[in-house]
């Protein structure tokens, strides 16, 4: 095999052939970056990773204090969970994945951040529907109903563009109100997608939470040579939950 080009997994899941590969981009100075398709579709690059940072960045900039227990929707390829580390005040990251292999790569240390993310006593992968959580009894498995400092979720490539159909209640005011119902007085829900903030979508939330923001992130694109874009929202809770019941 090439050492350019070398596909280090595949797996049958329940979405359909997973396939994790690493590359030489000559379109990107030669860098090694890593790759992930889910049947004929790019999922996620190592190549670009400054929208699961923003994610991060944007929400925990909301918190104040210390000890924050911090939810991540989707592992992915680590880049949103790596950025949660990086802050001393988060005490707990549990990380909700819902395919095996994603979790048993990092694990395994196949890609960038495995070492990092499985050394850090404050992280704990929790194979699990992140969806199916949030209609239920929360991210906590030995605690159910736990409150959160905040729920970063990156799983879907827009809340119109779903990795599963299943996956649309959660973005309709209902689900939106089960998941403000997991965060602390003061907690954050950060949500990342492929596409600029939607007014409908900052809508919705603004129905639901007191205080939303959407936020644009530019990055450099050398496949395409031009400056891409994703969109992060915000939204944050400053009343005490219950008040919603």
């Amino acid at each position: 095999m090439s050492v350019n080009f070398e596909e280090l997994d595949y797996r049958q899941t329940a979405l359909g052939e997973l396939i994790l590969r690493r590359r030489r981009a000559l379109e990107a100075d030669g860098r090694e970056i890593f790759e992930v398709k889910l049947n004929d579709e790019y999922l996620m690059s190592s190549l670009f990773h400054e929208g699961e940072v923003a994610l991060t960045d944007f929400g925990l900039a909301e918190l104040t204090g210390q000890g924050w227990d911090v939810v991540i929707g989707g592992l992915g390829l680590g880049y949103t969970a790596a950025a949660v580390l990086k802050y001393d005040q988060v005490a707990r990251m549990i990380v909700v994945e819902a395919l095996v292999p994603v979790i048993d790569w990092h694990q395994r240390e196949l890609v960038p951040n495995g070492r990092l993310l499985s050394a850090d006593v404050r992280c704990r992968y929790y194979h699990e529907d992140f969806f199916a959580l949030a209609r239920g009894d929360g991210f906590d498995p030995d605690d159910p109903g736990h409150l959160f400092d905040a729920i970063l979720l990156d799983i879907d490539h827009t809340p119109d563009a779903l990795l599963n159909s299943s996956h649309a209640d959660l973005y309709s005011q209902e689900g939106l109100m089960r998941l403000r119902a997991f965060l602390r007085p003061g907690g954050v829900f950060g949500l990342w997608s492929n596409d600029e903030p939607d007014e409908e979508i900052l809508l919705i939330l603004s129905s639901v939470f007191d205080q939303v923001d959407g936020h644009v992130v530019e990055f450099e694109n050398p496949i395409q040579g031009k400056t891409a874009t994703n969109g992060v929202y915000i939204a944050k809770v400053e009343k005490n939950t219950a008040l919603l019941y």
